[in-house]
């Protein structure tokens, strides 16, 4: 039996994006309307723009669907096997 079955994982949408697919990620995750979620980071946008570096974080952390490493793992082992090199 898969030992994955019935565990979530926090991940970017690919079929549910507008930019990067944080938010249609986000509200897959939680189960409500990815609308909702774009809804909650606007309004802290405006509340000092917070939200656009929630956002950004979040795109830097999150993988994107089917991939296995998100943004931040692959500058982080790019940067390390160059490091290496040296």
């Amino acid at each position: 039996m898969n030992e994955n079955f019935g565990k979530k994982r926090l991940q970017r949408s690919r079929s549910n994006r507008l930019l990067t697919g944080v938010c249609g990620g986000i509200g897959e995750f939680i189960g409500v309307d990815a609308n909702l979620v774009r809804l909650a980071f606007a309004v802290l946008t405006l509340l000092g723009f917070s939200g656009v570096l929630v956002y950004i974080i979040a795109w830097v952390v999150m993988p994107e669907e089917g991939a296995e490493t998100s943004v931040a793992e692959h500058v982080i082992r790019n940067f390390q096997g160059k490091k290496s090199d040296l």
